[in-house]
């Protein structure tokens, strides 16, 4: 600013001066009489004016000069290749900033090649982080610091029967089926607490039984703000769970069948010399009174012997004597020796299968007798199960064929209209002498679940949705499923 006022300056002044020494010469061209008078003075001034507005001339020229010099000694500096031919300044610094423009040009190539490939390589990451989280197996959740859902894998929408899009939902609402999991999210959103390998229970509206495993951690939990959400990691852990428990009660078991097989065996031969005396006192003259003692007795004793001879069967370790047995066949005598109890219980027995009609029948090894001995238990117990006063008096018989890492199996789901079993007892149902009933020693159920155990399969508990108790038995087939055939699924029955 200050240099373009100064070079205003300069050309006016010059001008002026200019100016000056032309009136002066029209002087001298016009009126030589007067100029001669006044001659010294006219070329002290003329010669004054004169050098003047050279000087202003040239401090002008070299002002608007300077920038161009600047110019050229940029451009000397700039580090460019030039042509090496002779060339006057104007053409040096043009083919300089060609140069520079041209290297600029090709520097801005780059940059946008770099930033493709930057975004390309987000882009990748991107897609990769979205596919590691949808090949989860486990079921991952995050909300963000207002509990609004922003993250759900596959997984997770299978579990929280969670379907179509859910990003935006509170957790409340997407977790309405897990009470226990919105606590834990809820407490780590306030207060940024971790929860490792929780176990929870979903009995709302989820399968009957069902239990999680859940771990919620706070996002950025070191953040200036707060915690920025809560990631969840859900898995179902029904199947471990039930198998741990399974081994749990089987230990058991072993131990306790251990320990009192010898106790119980003494106990029966106590029990065979009170036999023998009850009977002798029945043939001693008693009057009416001593009599029905007696006949009491005798009775009481010989339902200890019973008791007794069956947990001996339970405890005493027997070995099996496999054999191929047809499951539809095996079902069909235990229902024909049950047939009076289920008549005289106006009880109906329901059957129902999901193997394929062009599959060959579902064979099993095992003892013929000690698994017809099971499942006689297991049935008789769902025609008891029913109360007088129930109008649904129905036992459903469900047969299914399912395969698991390559292994057939076969499954037997038998399930009755009664009210079911608390949640309290399905825990214990399957312990020694542990019964509901009025009346009964409390073995059958412990030895059905240690004979389905010994043939390699498991038995199970549970209610189902409809109501009513649920025995499911899986058992190994000891063939494999005929060719070109679906597998079905076992689906219980209730």
């Amino acid at each position: 600013m200050y240099a373009s006022r100064l070079q205003i300056l300069l050309a006016l002044l010059a001008s002026f001066f200019l100016l000056g020494t032309v009136a002066i010469f029209i002087v001298f061209a016009v009126a030589p009489a007067t100029a001669l008078v006044y001659r010294p003075l006219l070329l002290t001034g003329f010669v004054a004016m004169l050098f003047v507005s050279m000087v202003c001339i040239a401090s002008l020229m070299r002002g608007l000069i300077r920038p161009y010099s600047q110019l050229i000694g940029e451009a000397q500096r700039a580090p460019v290749v030039h042509s090496g031919k002779r060339q006057n300044e104007a053409a040096f610094v043009l083919e300089t900033f060609q140069s520079v423009i041209a290297q600029l040009q090709d520097q801005q190539q780059e940059l946008k090649r770099l930033s493709d490939r930057a975004s390309q390589r987000a882009d990748s990451a991107e897609a990769f982080s979205d596919r590691i989280v949808a090949s989860m197996p486990t079921g991952l959740v995050a909300f963000d610091s207002s509990g609004r859902l922003t993250v759900m894998n596959l997984p997770a929408r299978s579990l929280f029967a969670t379907a179509g899009k859910a990003d935006g939902r509170h957790f409340r609402e997407v977790l309405n089926n897990a009470p226990a999991l919105i606590e834990l999210v809820e407490t780590c959103l306030a207060t940024g607490h971790i929860y490792r390998r929780e176990e929870i229970e979903t009995p709302n509206g989820m399968e009957s039984g069902k239990r999680l495993g859940a771990t919620v951690a706070p996002i950025d939990p070191a953040s200036e703000t707060g915690t920025r959400g809560a990631l969840c990691l859900v898995t179902d852990i029904t199947e471990v769970t039930r198998l741990r428990e399974q081994v749990a009660l089987k230990k058991s078991l072993e131990s306790l069948g251990e320990m009192s097989a010898g106790l119980a065996h003494e106990f029966k031969n106590a029990l065979a010399a009170l036999h023998g005396y009850a009977q002798f006192l029945q043939t001693v003259g008693h009057d009416d009174q001593g009599r029905s003692a007696a006949d009491a007795l005798l009775q009481e004793v010989r339902s200890l012997s019973e008791m007794t001879t069956a947990f001996l069967n339970f405890a005493r370790p027997q070995t099996l004597q496999l054999e191929d047995v047809s499951v539809e066949e095996l079902i069909d005598e235990c229902l024909r020796e049950l047939n009076q109890l289920f008549e005289s219980r106006s009880i109906n027995c329901v059957r129902s299968s999901t193997v394929s009609a062009g599959r060959v029948a579902m064979t099993i090894r095992a003892d013929n007798r000690m698994l017809r001995q099971a499942l006689l238990n297991l049935l008789r117990n769902a025609a008891e199960a029913i109360g007088d006063d129930q109008n649904d008096r129905r036992v459903l018989i469900q047969t299914s064929a399912e395969k698991s890492d390559d292994q057939p199996w076969a499954a037997i789901a038998i399930s009755d209209t009664g009210p079911g079993i608390t949640p309290s007892d399905l825990q214990k149902i399957f312990i020694p002498f542990f019964t509901t009933k009025s009346h009964g020693h409390g073995v059958g159920l412990a030895l059905a679940h240690r004979v389905i155990t010994e043939h390699g399969g498991t038995l199970t508990a549970a209610n189902s949705s409809g109501g009513g108790a649920v025995f499911t038995i899986r058992l190994p087939e000891s063939r494999s499923l005929a060719a070109n055939e679906s597998e079905p699924t076992a689906v219980a029955g209730g």
